[in-house]
């Protein structure tokens, strides 16, 4: 037996116990520590050339990092073979990667097939950096408690920033960004470890002690950032990821179903009353066209019609050049920006309708195998649909679907891969972390193997 195995034998026998952490975990999570740590105290260093073009731009340590993480994630596969034969990819994650490679082939078709083919080689490493490290890592690891780490972490750094550049009164009216670009940023990252931490608050001893400490150190974060739509959403998801589980297992549907019933019956009333978006615009914002977003989604939609079908090419129509549409076709301010602040949008306007749908698919048999995972485990799968709500909502406003390593991406990414891995088979002598090791001739093994999922035939032999 190998000594990752014998390691998984000896997990803790409770919730408090220490989670297991082996080398294909740590991958994934320095996969994510670089757009919340590494990258963003990079760039507040070595700060990146002026303009957007400037951030865009693919970076010294970008080019360094990432390669060598995917070369590492194959390294492993190649160590843990034994794994790699054993592996089934579940549909959610067969639909990403279906995904995937059709922004790859629309290279072929981009407006600028260079860059395009760069930005999905880029994107290329990011995944096999998140995904093929977390279907190796052994079962037993708890992956979301290392992903707390990661945030508590970066929260605490993000609390001593501001004590040590004591920014005026003035500045933090008006949004305190820690070490990241931007006071959003801050936002949407302090969103996901007030989230992750209310998840820690359920376990008891010092997972819980930290879990209510980052709790109200994300919200304090959130306060400062001035980041209304990521506190609101921070407060609204874990409300409704409860009541949306809740309802798929009294009525017995999938969670996809009732999530996906939100917006339908959104654009039900928008054609009652066409007004009511920039009502809730001007409700929260002062303003009746979300800060301006609702004048680049109109451009969107005209040169989504150009190319309706399959699109401009997989990140191949904003900040390409001079000549590019989002600069020859925009209006004013337009012309400036990265995206279009929604990622559905964007979605449609790089890999048209076709790109768009599989999108969608990808997303609904994500939340649908979330419902998977809350018949064995109702409070890991509270945490995953929560995060899953945060990230679609976010992209209703911002765009992240299949960015590279943006961070809200990389946590969705992850999300997918541990709902896969929560979905795979246990080995016949471990459970899962949280539950207690049991031994051969446990008078209570097969309850537990069919919780387990351990195949009957299995149980039946002994």
């Amino acid at each position: 037996m190998s000594k990752a195995s014998m390691h998984s034998i000896e997990l803790g026998r409770g919730r408090s116990s220490t989670p297991m952490i082996d080398a294909c975990a740590i991958v994934q999570i320095l996969a994510c520590a670089y757009p919340a740590i590494i990258g963003p105290l990079i760039y507040f260093t070595f700060p990146p050339a002026a303009g957007l073009q400037g951030i865009m731009e693919s970076r010294t340590e970008q080019r360094i990092f990432w390669p060598a993480m995917a070369a590492i994630s194959v390294v492993l596969a190649v160590r843990n073979r034994s794994r790699l034969r054993r592996l089934t990819l579940p549909p959610h994650i067969i639909c990403l990667l279906t995904y995937f490679a059709f922004a790859g082939a629309s290279v072929l078709w981009a407006f600028r097939p260079e860059l395009s083919f760069i930005r999905f080689a880029q994107e290329a490493m990011v995944l096999t950096s998140i995904i093929l490290p977390a279907m190796l890592a052994v079962r037993t690891a708890d992956m979301m408690h290392s992903l707390f780490l990661c945030f508590a972490l970066a929260a605490i750094l993000n609390v001593f920033f501001l004590f040590g550049n004591s920014p005026s009164i003035i500045a933090l009216l008006k949004g305190y960004p820690g070490y990241f670009t931007g006071k959003n940023l801050l936002g949407e990252f302090s969103a996901i470890a007030f989230l992750l931490a209310l998840h820690e608050v359920l376990y008891p001893g010092r997972r819980r002690a930290l879990g209510i400490i980052i709790v109200f150190t994300s919200i304090i974060l959130l306060i400062w950032a001035n980041s209304k739509t990521a506190l609101g959403l921070a407060l609204l998801v874990p409300f409704l990821a409860g009541v949306t589980l809740f309802a798929a297992r009294s009525l017995r549907i999938s969670p996809a179903i009732i999530v996906w019933s939100i917006p339908l019956c959104y654009a039900v009333l928008s054609i009652l009353k066409p007004d009511m978006l920039n009502r809730v615009s001007y409700m929260i914002y002062g303003d009746s066209t979300f800060s301006g977003r609702t004048i680049i989604w109109e451009f969107a939609v005209k040169e989504i019609e150009r190319r309706s079908l399959l699109g401009w090419g997989y990140q191949s129509f904003w900040l390409v050049g001079a000549d590019a549409p989002s600069i020859v076709e925009a209006p004013g301010f337009v012309k400036t920006m990265p995206n279009a602040h929604n990622g559905y949008y964007d979605a449609m306007l790089e890999m048209g309708y076709v790109g768009y749908a599989l999108l969608l698919i990808f997303i609904t048999a994500t939340l649908h195998a979330i419902g998977r995972v809350a018949e064995r485990d109702p409070t890991r799968a509270w945490l995953l649909l929560s995060l899953a709500l945060y990230v679609m909502m976010h992209n209703c406003l911002e765009t992240t679907w299949m960015r590279g390593f943006e961070l809200m991406w990389v946590v969705f990414v992850i999300v997918a891969t541990e709902i896969g891995r929560q979905l795979q088979p246990l080995p016949p002598t471990a459970v899962a972390y949280g539950a207690r090791t049991l031994r051969p001739g446990d008078h209570r093994r097969s309850r537990v193997a069919r919780v387990a999922g351990e195949p009957a035939a299995h149980q039946r032999a002994k």
